[in-house]
């Protein structure tokens, strides 16, 4: 194993995956054995300055880049600071060079740009950002086969599939993936209970402890609907065999079942170090942070059906897998705007499906050919999701 310092950006270095990363990075500094060692060259947050500025002090990173370009001021000036909207973009096009290693977890589709100046650097991408391939796939997956640069999965179910996926085997061999769910806060709760939910009640997530966005995706269930589209990206299997399971337990993190019936699981215990090492050290097996499995303690793993009725964003991430194009887009911006109204008490939780369902229905999709597709199909969602917004208050 080669002792030299690949060079690392993480993008969304304040948020949870970011954080573990650098606890996993710490850790690989530490160990004794020949680890992967990482030189840490840059570092982007959205608004957190402070805690973007701790990081980089901490890490010695001269690079930092703030989305809030009134927080610009609170960052030491003798690094190279870029701000504003595009900072993350703007700083990974002028410094990442090829073979560099890019830590994608900016939170939504904001991410996208980032990805494919990435890309277009010619940098590996560990990619925690779901909305890059579930908004983009196609151009990323394109583009990344074209500058021959890998795309490695950081979400765990999708880290559970590569490693399920790496004996070479090709999608046509695959019979079906099996995500798995820890079902979120209301997996017992009846669909009418569950459609008042509070947003307190849709934060109580009971396994990860996640950003706002995220945990009211897993709330409800339509982060494993974007996970389908990641997955069908990722792994050129269609909507069909692409399929979801509830497991509360949060141990067995995906299932590849294969055409002669026989399956793989991957098995870990519910801590995001681990997917996140196992990407950014790939191919390497290296002793990490996170806890292994303690087999004594396993009485029982559990598994129940996902209630579609109860749960639709299941099936409307399998319509956007069959309609391709900016269906995703439609989806993900819809999703989007419709939780940012949630959080901000415009609509009840069980209307988050239902907006972003009409959304994906109104809205004919169309070819990405560039991230100005992606742009345009971005916008109309979310100006759809705000003009229900508004004809809601026209009738309160």
């Amino acid at each position: 194993m080669s002792h030299s310092r690949r060079r690392l950006h993480i993008l969304g270095s304040t948020g949870s995956i970011g954080v573990s990363t650098l606890d996993v990075i710490d850790s690989l500094e530490r160990a004794e054995d020949p680890s992967p060692r990482f030189e840490l060259v840059s570092l982007a947050a959205g608004t957190r300055a402070d805690a973007l500025e701790k990081q980089a002090a901490r890490f010695g990173v001269m690079n930092v880049a703030i989305g809030d370009q009134a927080r610009g001021a609170d960052l030491d000036s003798s690094r190279t600071v870029w701000c504003g909207e595009d900072s993350a973009t703007e700083m990974i096009s002028e410094i990442a060079r090829p073979g560099d290693m890019v830590l994608a977890a900016m939170v939504g589709a904001a991410g996208v740009p980032a990805v494919v100046a990435a890309i277009e650097a010619g940098c590996d991408i560990a990619l925690a950002n779901k909305e890059t391939l579930v908004a983009a796939g196609e151009l990323v997956t394109r583009l990344a086969r074209t500058r021959g640069v890998e795309l490695l999965p950081v979400d765990s179910e999708h880290a559970a599939l590569h490693q399920c996926l790496r004996s070479g085997r090709g999608p046509e061999e695959v019979s079906k993936l099996v995500l798995t769910a820890s079902g979120g806060p209301f997996r017992s709760w009846s669909r009418e209970r569950m459609r008042s939910a509070t947003v307190e009640e849709a934060l109580a997530h009971p396994t990860w402890s996640m950003g706002p966005k995220v945990t009211i995706d897993s709330a409800s269930m339509m982060n494993k609907g974007l996970e389908m589209i990641e997955a069908h990206w990722l792994f050129g299997i269609d909507a069909d065999r692409i399929h979801a399971i509830i497991h509360p337990q949060s141990i067995v993190h995906s299932f590849v079942e294969f055409r002669d019936g026989s399956s793989l699981a991957q098995l870990s215990p519910p801590d995001m170090r681990m997917p996140i090492q196992y990407a950014i050290c790939h191919p390497h097996r290296v002793p990490g942070c996170a806890p292994s499995l303690d087999y004594a303690s396993l009485r029982s793993l559990v598994f129940e059906p996902v209630d579609h009725d109860k749960f639709q964003a299941i099936e409307l991430a399998r319509r956007a897998i069959r309609r391709g194009g900016t269906a995703g887009a439609i989806l993900n911006a819809a999703n989007e705007a419709a939780v940012e109204g949630f959080l901000a008490g415009r609509i009840n939780f069980g209307e988050i499906s239902e907006v972003v369902g009409e959304a994906c229905e109104a809205i004919g999709h169309g070819e990405i050919t560039s991230l100005a597709d992606v742009r345009a199909a971005d916008e109309e969602a979310r100006a759809f999701v705000s003009s229900r917004f508004e004809a809601r208050v026209g009738t309160d």
